[in-house]
């Protein structure tokens, strides 16, 4: 009996996916063999479906004209850590820290409080930011992991709800 990945991430699946699309493998045989590797639960036979669809009409990079990182230093150092590019989805406030989880919790902070003037608001909301540990922002961009794996299981369509 085969042993399934436990935890596998939707980008990896979607890769077995692209891979095995290019050897021809029927979407139904795909869905089958990621059912295998992964679990009965890894992705749907429909969102199997789908994905091939979309690696077939060229629809694989779900940017709307976002530049890659460019720079070469920038380049150079993706190489060394053998990290792997992802496309970036169209903008979305789902997607982007500041909009999910900064701007949540400094417009409670700010709620109900009267400033002179905008210097007293701008000191105010400095202060704030400058308060807040570390682990403040790092839980913001842990909460990016999952809200990217629902965007692209859903084709960049994803809007929190």
């Amino acid at each position: 009996m085969l042993k399934t990945i436990e935890g596998a991430a939707d980008c990896e699946i979607q890769s077995v996916i692209r891979f095995l699309n290019t050897r021809n493998v029927l979407p139904s045989e795909i869905h089958h063999q990621i059912c295998q590797l992964y679990g009965d639960n890894a992705m749907s036979d429909g969102m199997v479906r789908k994905w091939v669809q979309m690696f077939n009409e060229g629809q694989e990079n779900m940017h709307d004209n976002t530049r890659p990182h460019s720079a070469a230093q920038t380049q150079d150092l993706i190489t060394s850590f053998r990290w792997e590019q992802m496309d970036h989805t169209p903008y979305s406030p789902d997607l982007v820290p500041s909009d999910f989880h900064l701007f949540v919790h400094l417009q409670k902070f700010l709620g109900g409080k009267q400033f002179d003037d905008d210097d007293d608001r701008k000191d105010a909301v400095q202060k704030w930011l400058t308060s807040q540990a570390a682990t403040f922002y790092e839980e913001g961009i842990q909460k990016l992991v999952p809200r990217y794996n629902k965007c692209l299981n859903n084709g960049g369509k994803y809007v929190e709800k």
